[in-house]
């Protein structure tokens, strides 16, 4: 199949007034000039890809509107500095997603549990998708831990059969319901968006509700969803939309083409930030499917003179027996040297010295060898055991890479 190949219904057009609107952006007008003429898809090959600052330079100067109802705006995931703005229309093109991915349905009892408001529009889209399947929601949003046991109980009373979330929202909750003894017999699905599944979910999941399965939605705020993923899947696989062109180059990033004839966001060669590969996808569907390997997140400076890949000390942590989520957090002090800890969230069954272990694996590699400076300074790396790692108070998401400064 070729890379720049869709079936989607005038998508040349689609891909040529997007052009057209980039080029109307001052900032950006030079960088597509060389772009002559699209007469096929197959010319994307020759459009260069668009990065988050892009985007946002282009929609602060074309602030598109929705041909019909409310033009909604959104926040980009799950940075904590300014928002990153991302437009939709009423619906938020859920009705694409509703016809290929029938994670609810009428009898369904559904609990939203991503937040509301604050720019972040997963609630929205939720709720979107909820009112097309017909079913009965519950707009629960984001709760404290001293919640959690009022409204497991009224899942239970309520016959609760879905629950959706951000996987490290969700993995506190049941892993609660897990630690006090409390069953949701009814449950069915857990729908998850906004990052990577949680595998402590899958150690809680089948004492508390052994009948759910999960369902995934795979995107962005740019692109908005891009893939699908069900319990027939693996958990890093996605069948993207038919709007929604996907490419993979050959250094594995991710581009995304939006072809939804009425896109507010002109995503044209996006890059999301995410490697992947094609593979056949173990749920059957015949149709090449997209594997995400993860952020790339690059190299770090840690004490001005040491470049750590974050993607490569995680990968390499992740491995390691007894580990469920890896975080890197770089704290910069301003009257000594700057700090690197790992924080590890164990799974259950993980052994005691798991930190200690983790810490003796990583001075072993080459990100932490002989000639680093974490062996010339045992104190500049800290491997600590957490019950949840750092995370963005308004999504919920967990960032691989923290960095802060403490005067």
């Amino acid at each position: 199949m070729s890379d720049f190949f869709s079936a989607m219904p005038l998508a040349q057009d689609t891909v040529r007034r997007m052009l057209a609107q980039l080029r109307s952006v001052p900032a950006l007008a030079e960088r597509y000039a060389d772009v002559l003429a699209l007469d096929s898809l197959e010319d994307l090959v020759h459009v260069p890809v668009m990065r988050k600052d892009d985007m946002n330079v282009a929609l602060e100067h074309l602030r598109p509107r929705a041909l019909q109802g409310a033009t909604w705006t959104f926040q980009s995931g799950g940075s904590t500095g300014m928002p990153k703005l991302g437009y939709a229309p009423t619906g938020l093109y859920m009705e694409e997603v509703f016809e290929q991915w029938k994670a609810l349905g009428p009898d369904d009892v559904f609990v939203n549990g991503w937040g509301a408001g604050k720019l972040w529009g997963a609630h929205y889209l939720m709720a979107a998708y909820a009112d097309l399947a017909g079913c009965t929601g519950l707009g629960l949003g984001s709760i404290t831990k001293g919640e959690y046991d009022f409204w497991l109980e009224l899942f239970a009373d309520r016959r609760v059969t879905a629950i959706g979330g951000t996987p490290s929202v969700l993995r506190p909750i049941f892993a609660h319901a897990r630690a006090v003894g409390l069953k949701l017999p009814d449950l069915r699905a857990v729908l998850w968006l906004g990052e990577g599944w949680n595998p402590g979910l899958d150690d809680d999941l089948p004492a508390v509700a052994p009948n759910a399965r999960r369902w995934g939605l795979y995107g962005s705020t740019e692109t908005w969803v891009v893939g699908t993923n069900t319990p027939q899947c693996a958990v890093d696989v996605w069948h993207p939309l038919p709007s929604q062109l996907v490419h993979v180059g050959p250094d594995q990033l991710i581009d995304v083409t939006s072809l939804k004839p009425h896109g507010l966001n002109p995503a044209l060669r996006y890059q999301t930030g995410d490697a992947g590969e094609w593979v056949r996808c173990t749920c059957g569907v015949p149709s090449r499917a997209l594997r995400v390997l993860g952020r790339r997140n690059g190299e770090v400076k840690f004490r001005g003179v040491h470049f750590v890949n974050v993607d490569a000390l995680i990968g390499t942590i992740t491995g390691q027996p007894g580990v469920a989520q890896v975080q890197l957090v770089i704290t910069e002090y301003a009257d000594r040297p700057s700090l690197m800890e790992v924080l590890i969230v164990p799974r259950r069954d993980a052994a005691p010295d798991l930190a200690g272990r983790v810490r003796e694996h990583i001075l072993g590699t080459e990100i932490g060898g002989p000639n680093t400076m974490f062996h010339r300074d045992p104190d500049a790396l800290v491997v600590r055991l957490v019950d949840a790692l750092v995370h963005n108070e308004r999504t919920g998401k967990v960032p691989d890479l923290v960095e802060r400064y403490e005067p």
